[in-house]
């Protein structure tokens, strides 16, 4: 992920979170802002789209933990 900072200005688009608490962060502020309603329909698609994206930021995140636990119980299987 190149970009590191969260977009903050609500537009549905912006860089990648650096961390996974980031990304989780802002997945739970689009989720707010579309059940609380009230957006037209290219805002709603364009946050729709970024929590989308957000989703898969975390999922990469969390599988890169999953692989690096699995990888240090390999270790001390080893060991």
């Amino acid at each position: 992920m190149s970009n590191r900072a969260a977009a903050t200005d609500g537009s549905g688009t912006g860089p990648d979170p650096a961390t996974y608490e980031h990304a989780r962060d802002e997945l739970a502020q689009v989720v707010a802002r579309l059940e609380a309603g009230g957006l037209g329909l290219d805002e709603s698609l364009a946050l729709w789209e970024r929590g989308e994206h957000l989703a898969r930021i975390c999922t990469r995140f969390l599988d890169g933990a999953r692989q690096r636990v699995e990888a240090a119980l390999a270790r001390a299987d080893e060991d």
